[in-house]
C-alpha cells in the first residue's frame, strides 16, 4: 500500500537569507548557548581518559543518544582523546568507548563557579 499522494505538491521555497526579518530573528539567537543538558536524568559515571587508563575519574552523564554522550567533568579533555565511560546499570557495569568530539568550559553560572567542563563524546 502506498502512502504517496500523486496530487500532493512538494514545496520548493527558497530561503532568502538576506531578508531583514530573518536576519533580525537570527541575530536574536546568536548568543544562545545550547548544550543538551537539562532534559535528561543525569547519572554519575567513571571516565577513563586514554587507551591505557587504569583509574577512572568522576564525571556526570548529562545527555545521551544512540551515538553521542554529553558528560560534565571538573577537568578538560583534549579533542580526539579516547575515553571509556563506566556506569552502573542495576547490578551490572556498562562500559562504552568514545572519542571526544568537542569540549569546552561550561557557560552557565554554576558551571563557572564549579569549574565544570562539558564534553561531547562520539560513541564507538
Amino acid at each position: 500500500m502506498s502512502h504517496f499522494k500523486p496530487n500532493s505538491k512538494l514545496s520548493n521555497n527558497q530561503v532568502n537569507w538576506d531578508d531583514p526579518h530573518l536576519q533580525s530573528l537570527l541575530s536574536k539567537t546568536e548568543s544562545w548557548k545550547l548544550d543538551n543538558r537539562g532534559a535528561f536524568s543525569s547519572q554519575d559515571v567513571q571516565l577513563h581518559v586514554g587507551w591505557g587508563a587504569n583509574s577512572g575519574r568522576n564525571a556526570v552523564l548529562v545527555w545521551e543518544s544512540d551515538r553521542v554522550m554529553v558528560v560534565e567533568t571538573r577537568f578538560a579533555i583534549p579533542k580526539g582523546e579516547h575515553v571509556r565511560v563506566d556506569r552502573v546499570l542495576g547490578e551490572s557495569l556498562r562500559t562504552v568507548w568514545g572519542v571526544v568530539a568537542e569540549g569546552r568550559q561550561g557557560f552557565r553560572e554554576e558551571d563557572r563557579e564549579n569549574g565544570v567542563h562539558v564534553h561531547w563524546l562520539h560513541v564507538c
